[in-house]
């Protein structure tokens, strides 16, 4: 009787704390990386890490695990997934979670949550409405009060990462049912899919594109899948003959010595004018922001396609414009074959495309003087399929310009939210996504101060993580601001540590280059190190 027992016993689902549970679910839906701190209010969560086989990242704080978790997902298409815990630990990812909400980055964020909060308070780690603070950052925020709830809700944020334009979601557990015994999670459904492309509709879109003199393109982060060599993108434009622009996110989903590519200057006023040419414009996975523009609109007065997943951008279309809500990449690979065999006819000059890009060339480098040769020289020694996580630096505002894209989805940036701090943990994530391949973060020194701690997580995974400080001695693009508003800029400037010995003291290694060719040799020898390596770099190397 009893080995009978056993043998029962054997072959009923094992029941296990919830939290432990949670950690097994995400391992059935392909998680295999969390980033995240523990704490007494979460412990039950990393009970099951190890034994489903997740490797967890321990971060120096939650903020840096949430810019982990977004630089993880933006580099590997995978939801970024982090633990935190209760009241702090929310507050401190909460950052990260709008960054990556305004960037639509697919996150998944679980915490604990206190038992109760009405009729006590003194609590540890107590806020008023924990939950209702994060549904502030993020698409949704929601506490799961039973085994069965967390599931469902683990399922519908992994079901929305997949069908819906992606953006991070906040689960909250409460503390006892964390600890609570429950089943397994029920298996994994399979995938949804996404709507069916209606042909009529393509077939109306490539003939908008036959009939026009001056189509016009802009691409954003939404298409990148559709870029590259051999994507729908580029087929679609030498098909139709189209010009285009993309956004920043956008960059590399058009080759940037195509004839007919303005590059990703839309920030420049003048590239209103191009958009007033064209006859009609199509707006594909963006919703041209204002981080996108710097003005209220792009300029066209023509009829505009908008193809993008997300029913709120659709929402903003003119009366006579024509919305399609889908998947970039699928829809576009619908109209290059609806396009096939056609044969373009329109009035773009690659000359004045040509000179409309050297005019904002020139603009970048007379507000930002000498950055445009240290982009140049940087890039020229990176190896090939190098992603890049950039900060809020004046570096990075002018790169962001005139850096020549080779693939799309290879420079991340804190676009929307815009935080500093992103850039170091970002690539501490994409490098976890992308083992053996080669990352760098691009960073100024007031935002290296919110994240440095970071470094600690770098060193001791052994990343081979190139991270070029630019060093203008103040906030420049604060103070320039200030100026033109007439105001005094007396709060700019901070006084800095000795990066490199800094960075010495967490065990990563240091250099400080005088010229562009030792830059050059230290930075390539950065990504053939076993750890990272701080790149200190000043205005004066320019000159």
């Amino acid at each position: 009787m009893a080995a009978h027992d056993q043998e029962n016993a054997a072959l009923l689902p094992q029941t296990r704390p919830l939290g432990a549970q949670i950690s097994h679910m995400l391992k059935d839906r392909g998680v295999e990386v969390i980033f995240g701190i523990p704490g007494v209010h979460n412990q039950e969560m990393y009970r099951g890490i190890e034994e489903a086989g997740i490797t967890h990242v321990l971060a120096r704080h939650e903020q840096g695990a949430g810019f982990m978790a977004d630089g993880y997902a933006r580099a590997t298409g995978k939801p970024g997934i982090a633990y935190v815990i209760t009241g702090p630990g929310l507050c401190n990812i909460m950052t990260p979670m709008g960054q990556a909400y305004s960037d639509s980055v697919p996150m998944l964020v679980i915490s604990s949550c206190l038992d109760e909060t009405a009729a006590q308070r003194g609590q540890l780690h107590q806020m008023k409405d924990q939950r209702a603070a994060a549904a502030t950052v993020c698409d949704w925020s929601e506490e799961a009060r039973t085994a069965p709830a967390a599931y469902a809700l683990v399922d519908r944020a992994f079901t929305e990462f997949q069908t819906k334009s992606p953006s991070p979601k906040h689960i909250q557990v409460p503390i006892a049912q964390l600890e609570a015994d429950a089943p397994p999670a029920p298996a994994p459904a399979p995938p949804t899919r996404l709507q069916t492309i209606d042909q009529l509709d393509v077939r109306a879109a490539a003939a908008q594109l036959t009939r026009a003199k001056r189509p016009l393109f802009v691409f954003g982060g939404g298409a990148v899948r559709a870029g590259g060599a051999g994507g729908p993108a580029r087929t679609v434009l030498q098909r139709a003959g189209a010009a285009s622009f993309t956004s920043y996110a956008g960059r590399g989903i058009v080759a940037a010595d195509a004839p007919l590519h303005f590059g990703a200057y839309l920030s420049h006023a003048s590239s209103a004018a191009i958009a007033q040419q064209a006859d009609v414009v199509f707006l594909i996975g963006t919703d041209l922001a204002e981080v996108d523009l710097w003005r209220a609109e792009f300029g066209q007065t023509c009829p505009t396609v908008h193809v993008n997943l997300d029913p709120e951008v659709l929402a903003r279309a003119a009366a006579h414009d024509t919305t399609h809500q889908a998947d970039a990449s699928v829809w576009l690979t619908e109209l290059a074959a609806a396009l096939e065999g056609r044969v373009a006819s329109t009035e773009w000059s690659a000359d004045k495309v040509a000179a409309s890009k050297a005019l904002w060339h020139g603009e970048v480098d007379a507000e930002y003087p000498g950055i445009i040769r240290i982009c140049d020289a940087l890039r020229s020694c990176l190896p090939e399929a190098a992603m890049i996580y950039s900060d809020m630096t004046q570096f990075a505002y002018a790169a962001k310009d005139v850096w020549q894209m080779d693939c799309p989805g290879h420079w991340h940036h804190p676009y929307g939210f815009g935080t500093l701090g992103y850039a170091l943990p970002a690539a501490i994530g994409g490098a976890i996504g992308r083992p053996e391949m080669p990352t760098m973060a691009i960073m100024g020194d007031y935002g290296f101060h919110y994240t440095m701690q970071e470094l600690g997580v770098a060193v001791e995974l052994g990343l081979p993580l190139p991270i070029f400080l630019w060093d203008n001695g103040k906030l420049g693009a604060i103070e320039a601001s200030m100026i033109g508003a007439q105001i005094a800029p007396n709060a700019v400037i901070a006084r800095n540590p000795d990066f490199c010995k800094l960075a010495e003291a967490f065990g990563a290694a240091a250099a400080a280059p005088k010229t562009l060719d030792e830059m050059q040799s230290v930075v390539r020898a950065a990504f053939a190190a076993e750890g990272p390596t701080l790149i200190y770099v000043t205005p004066d190397i320019a000159s």
